[in-house]
């Protein structure tokens, strides 16, 4: 889970705008305070163990922060 919190003091959106794992993850954003708090989680969808890398492009509606890249490094391992 990956915490995005608002710095300036008017409201943050957030809007995906390029992923690259969209075969092996799934994400959710879930606004925990509206505008302001947000909490991005990750889970993986089930494969054999491996391990790749990727990201998460979002948009935000901040002239100062217009993307956000959320890298992303997966280890998928073998139970038991």
């Amino acid at each position: 889970m990956i915490e995005v919190t608002a710095d300036l003091d008017k409201p943050l959106e957030l809007t995906p705008a390029h992923f690259n794992l969209e075969e092996k993850v799934v994400y959710t954003i879930e606004e925990l305070e509206k505008g302001k708090k947000f909490n991005i989680h990750f889970r993986t969808i089930p494969s054999p163990p491996q391990a790749y890398r990727g990201f998460l492009r979002l948009k935000t509606n901040y002239p100062e922060k217009p993307e956000l890249t959320i890298w992303i490094r997966v280890r998928i391992q073998k139970k038991g």
